[in-house]
């Protein structure tokens, strides 16, 4: 029997209390926003960014009135390194220090090989993985210069495992965060730092319904198990999992969030 899907989170337990998270892509209706929102509701003072500084700003004062001085926000473009700094160094200030990193950011597109122009490559690998680069690298600074541990969460996808026509571009930046967060893990092991990522296969949201068509959205579902896809929410429970103390043994683990296997 398929589970029945639950219509709102589970209530909030404290998993992050006391604990500072910066969250890139965050305004919206996607996995970002959706990861804010469980964040704070474990407990955690909250840092966001996006790109997007209008939409940023109404999703700030939103959360504000629910959550209060938790909540801070400020833009930032990943694919500009001086405001991947800034936004870290930003959190440190208004917040003392940071703990946990949450690397939302990407950009995808549809465009076969044949048809995919240089433009459209660097551009989605810019984004995607180094920008991912980027804000886990200064992530990680930040997290040694103050020599307490701390966690940092990437957002992969399936595709970095599995074939789809069109998607060529992104598939690679995403295996590709992969196995950054693989080789970072190892990196910083040493200074008790975790870096993992979840690899969601297929998360519904406004935004995705706007850039990719019903058939093919409802084709990906059909192949779930459960025969849907996953709300954000559901991506988002594992990424704070994972920012989670219950996860101080996993590093350089990829968690796939789906229920069809590569």
């Amino acid at each position: 029997m398929i589970p029945p899907v639950l219509s709102e989170p589970p209530a909030g337990r404290d998993l992050l209390a006391g604990k500072v998270v910066v969250v890139t892509a965050a305004a919206g209706t996607g996995i970002g926003s959706a990861a804010v929102r469980r964040c704070l509701a474990e407990g955690a003072e909250v840092a966001m960014s996006d790109q997007h500084e209008r939409r940023l700003a109404a999703a700030h004062e939103e959360l504000a009135h629910e959550f209060g001085t938790r909540v801070w926000s400020q833009a930032c473009d990943v694919t500009v390194e001086e405001q991947v700094e800034a936004l870290i160094a930003g959190a440190v200030r208004h917040f003392g220090r940071i703990d946990v990193v949450v690397n939302n950011a990407g950009l995808g597109g549809t465009s076969s090989v044949l048809n995919l122009t240089d433009e459209e490559w660097s551009r989605v690998l810019d984004v995607t993985l180094t920008g991912t680069f980027r804000c886990t690298r200064a992530a990680l600074r930040q997290l040694v210069a103050q020599g307490h541990g701390g966690a940092v969460v990437n957002n992969a996808s399936v595709l970095g495992w599995r074939a789809q026509p069109g998607q060529a571009h992104y598939a690679a930046a995403k295996a590709g965060v992969m196995a950054l967060t693989r080789c970072a893990a190892l990196d910083v092991a040493g200074h008790g730092i975790r870096v993992n990522a979840v690899a969601p296969s297929l998360a519904a949201h406004p935004f995705l319904a706007k850039v990719t068509s019903e058939e093919l959205l409802a084709e990906l579902a059909s192949k779930e198990a459960f025969g849907r896809a996953a709300a954000p929410w559901e991506v988002a429970s594992v990424i704070v999992f994972l920012a989670s103390d219950y996860a101080s043994y996993l590093t350089g683990e990829v968690i796939s969030v789906s229920s069809q296997h590569p």
